[in-house]
């Protein structure tokens, strides 16, 4: 079996790359319901 401290490395790593995905991800969300937003208020309906 493998050293876990190399391991623990590993999933540290994909922990953060999965956060900063997600982060990312949210951020776009939220630019993009603003962005819908002030397209609405605009008079500019789908």
């Amino acid at each position: 079996m493998r050293s876990s401290p190399f391991h623990r490395l590993w999933a540290r790593r994909i922990g953060w790359l999965v956060l900063i995905w997600m982060a990312s991800v949210t951020a776009l969300a939220i630019v993009a319901a603003g962005v819908r937003m002030l397209m609405n208020l605009a008079g500019m309906t789908t």
